[in-house]
């Protein structure tokens, strides 16, 4: 018969380790303490995920899990396309045999164990088995009903040695943290709600965390999701990590007479419906692009994000060979070439959209950021200024926001959204810190147990 204690140890929300154990002398030494910690627990849990801030040295902790799991066969690692050569180069650096294909016969002729590959090229690359499987900047997994995010469940659902890797998602996000333990086999999105959440009032699509539920939650995250912002959380020196200033500059341009009539209204007055937002965008074109051409400054490096072709055209006319434009329908090898172009320093600007190149790439080289025109995505705009405002990053970080008069509702809720985001990231480090330093690094709190030596004064009624 089942004891009770079984019973509760079957039921237990930790999911099983599948990985293997390996001495901290055989991880690289080029490794900080920090990276030897995270990738000692994710290879001993076999499935794991490393949500480290950006500039944490992802790409190094990838790696080297993918060079100890080679002992079972060839791992595959999945990556944005301006990802993918970053870390070929990054495996050269540290001495580790991994290369970049396009196709599987590349990789077949080649005597790599590591095969490092763009998203793009899932269907090719899930015919084969692999060992191990890597998901860079996995936060391509957020959407629930993303075909991309299904493909990569189906695809590597036997896979045995999973490592997702992203920065720290969003403390709200559920869906994100669902989807990473659908991927890695630890618990289904639908299963995980059942569990720990209940439905925020009368919608269907607000969840919200069980009150009694949030530190059994945090706990089974940290049990396979490593939730890290800094070394310190880890119980490491974060001094060689503490980042720059960062100094953002709003540029407000009026709206003239007719960008106003091109908006479709009769007076200048803040856009408030998405669809007057919209508007006032493609109304204030010439506007914002005269005033961000105005900031690039000579001898200075600098990435210009727009969210609109006609302003990143307008733009790359303005600065000739100044800049380099990259747009979604262009040739891959020729995305490649052109920021290659502008990392080499042979080109002063790169121009493109957040949603090419806002994710993954790491560009403490430059320091100043132009946005042609506020977004309401916070976490885009968030993700594009980790680009270069990371730690590794030596000098102070300028963003130049440019934005019409009529756009002052999209700035208003970027700020909330920023101060909602600080604020939740608060509560996350205070439920999750500690049981990631007990997960990861086997440390808790240490009691002072209570040892009663006085008998308890029972009255004599009771």
């Amino acid at each position: 018969m089942t004891s009770y204690a079984e019973l509760i140890a079957r039921k237990s929300a930790v999911p099983p380790t599948s990985g293997f154990v390996v001495d901290e002398s055989d991880i690289a030494p080029h490794l900080f303490p920090h990276q030897v910690d995270l990738v000692r627990w994710a290879l001993r849990r076999g499935r794991a995920a490393i949500f480290a801030d950006t500039g944490l040295g992802k790409a190094a902790m990838l790696l080297e899990w993918a060079r100890h799991v080679m002992r079972f066969g060839s791992v595959l690692v999945l990556a944005p396309l301006a990802v993918g050569h970053q870390l070929e180069r990054e495996a050269r650096k540290f001495g580790v045999k991994a290369r970049y294909v396009r196709t599987v016969d590349e990789f077949n002729a080649d005597a790599s164990n590591i095969c490092i590959t763009n998203y793009e090229r899932l269907a090719a690359f899930a015919e084969r088995s692999w060992a191990g499987v890597v998901l860079d900047e996995s936060g391509i997994l957020k959407s629930y009903d993303g075909r991309t995010k299904q493909r990569l469940i189906d695809a590597f659902a036997t896979t045995r040695y999973k490592l997702a890797c992203t920065a720290t998602p969003a403390p709200n996000d559920f869906t994100e943290l669902g989807n990473h333990a659908e991927f890695l086999g630890v618990k289904s999105r639908a299963e995980m709600l059942a569990e720990f959440f209940v439905h925020d009032g009368g919608s269907t699509q607000d969840w919200r965390v069980k009150g009694h539920a949030t530190v059994p939650f945090w706990r089974w995250v940290a049990s396979w999701g490593a939730v890290v912002r800094s070394p310190a959380d880890l119980g490491h020196d974060d001094s060689a990590y503490r980042l720059p200033p960062l100094d953002m500059r709003e540029h407000v341009v009026a709206a003239t007479g007719h960008d106003v009539t091109a908006t479709g209204l009769l007076f200048a007055m803040p856009a408030q419906t998405l669809a007057e937002q919209r508007a006032a965008r493609r109304g204030t074109i010439t506007s914002r692009v005269s005033k961000a051409v105005e900031l690039v400054e000579s001898g200075r490096q600098a990435v210009i994000w727009c969210e609109l072709n006609d302003e990143q055209d307008a733009i790359a006319a303005a600065l000739g060979d100044r800049c380099v434009s990259i747009h979604g329908n262009d040739d891959d090898e020729d995305k490649i070439e052109r920021h290659e172009r502008w990392l080499s320093g042979a080109a002063q600007a790169l121009v493109s959209k957040s949603s090419i190149f806002g994710f993954g790439c790491n560009w403490q080289h430059c320091d100043h950021q132009i946005f042609v025109g506020p977004s309401n995505s916070y976490e885009r705009t968030y993700q594009a200024i980790r680009r270069c405002w990371r730690f590794g990053q030596t000098r102070p970080v300028t963003i130049d926001m440019v934005r019409s008069d009529l756009e002052s509702e999209v700035m208003a809720n970027y700020r909330r959204k920023e101060a909602d985001a600080a604020r939740m990231a608060a509560e996350v480090s205070a439920h999750a810190s500690e049981l990631v330093r007990a997960e990861v690094r086997g440390l808790a709190r240490e009691w002072n147990p209570y040892e009663p030596s006085t008998p308890m004064a029972v009255p004599d009624w009771i």
